[in-house]
């Protein structure tokens, strides 16, 4: 007699809670479509790290992750507006290990010229490493846009030619002779309380977040990215975005690499052959999508500190450098396979 009212009154209880627990995973859902899974991974990272070494979390050893990160971070928000236009750019590491033996061999050379002129060769070898960055940028995106060649197929043959030619005008030897000046100032020097790298990172994160959200090119290199044809036909001069998104790119790692040089006091070919591989496991861990048009400078930041965060964590606990380049890897496919299910999701949200 008693167990029919029971049943009743347990049914719309059960609605209830299969409703709650609807809701609930419906908004863990669009949080996580509208801001993936970095933050957690973050969390995780933080955790392990703190607990498997005590110097992780000290003052020291946070200053000095964020100095570290403020390169990887300059070569991530420049490869964000090539991935923005449904490209990407192998040949990052290129431009670094090119604007590194340039600008340092032009710095050197004036400066045994002119020895007394020492703010000329700072500002000349600035002026000679980004340039040659931005040549290797222009020829990408001349590859790309008007001879269409695949960005893998074009950025990773540029990547091999810069690389062989850093190497010929070095011999393979590090290049000596620039002022000390150069070294403590962009290297070593601080402004503010704060190390000169991270802020010319904070500068140019500020720049970037001008170009993308607040002028019409960032709205284009989303359009391109988004549909490239579509873009055309609405009159946007699809050419010359993607040429403005590799120069982009290569100026914000030639950046990199003049810092990188001032740090090294000296020029390097062999520097930022990791770059390429960090770069887009940065971006594309923040969300930024390999199809093109999706992506947000603020979480590539954090996407760059996270992976700089692991490997100064994975060097605090002695984890052999084979194997970091192992993790990096695996969080470069663990990225791509969240980045397939968010681009489900999406749609599915999308159609409802």
């Amino acid at each position: 007699m008693n167990s029919e009212p029971v049943k009743a009154g347990s049914e719309p209880q059960g609605d209830a809670t299969s409703s709650n627990k609807g809701q609930l995973t419906n908004v863990i859902t669009r949080l996580f479509v509208k801001v993936g899974v970095l933050p957690i991974l973050v969390v995780i990272a933080v955790a392990i790290f703190a607990s498997a070494s005590e110097n992780f979390l000290t003052a020291r050893n946070l200053m000095n992750l964020l100095r570290q990160s403020s390169y990887l971070v300059m070569v991530s928000i420049g490869q964000m507006f090539v991935l923005l236009t449904a490209g990407f750019d192998l040949s990052v590491g290129t431009i670094i290990a090119l604007s590194s033996v340039v600008g340092a061999s032009t710095m050197a050379s004036i400066y045994a010229a002119f020895p007394d002129a020492v703010h000329l060769a700072i500002l000349a070898g600035i002026a000679a490493g980004v340039g040659v960055g931005l040549v290797v940028g222009y020829i990408n995106g001349i590859g790309v846009a008007h001879f269409h060649v695949s960005p893998f197929v074009m950025t990773l043959g540029i990547s091999s030619i810069g690389f062989g030619i850093a190497l010929y005008l070095t011999g393979g030897s590090p290049v000596y002779g620039m002022p000390m000046a150069f070294g403590d100032t962009f290297g070593f020097g601080n402004v503010l309380g704060l190390p000169t790298p991270i802020l010319f990172a904070l500068l140019m994160t500020i720049v970037a977040m001008i170009i993308v959200n607040r002028t019409r090119l960032g709205r284009y290199f989303y359009a391109v990215g988004g549909n490239i044809n579509a873009a055309r036909l609405s009159g946007i001069n699809t050419h010359k975005t993607l040429i403005l998104a590799y120069l982009l790119c290569a100026s914000f790692a030639a950046m990199a690499g003049m810092l990188i040089t001032a740090r090294l006091d000296t020029g390097e070919a062999n520097i930022g052959a990791a770059m390429p591989l960090e770069s887009i496991a940065a971006c594309v861990i923040a969300g930024v999508s390999l199809r093109g048009g999706i992506g947000r400078v603020e979480h590539v930041v954090l996407g760059a500190v996270f992976i700089s965060l692991v490997q100064n964590g994975m060097n605090l606990t002695r984890v052999e450098s084979y194997l970091q380049t192992v993790v990096i890897g695996a969080l470069l496919i663990f990225a791509v396979i969240v980045d397939q299910l968010r681009i489900r999701l999406r749609a599915r949200l999308g159609a409802h």
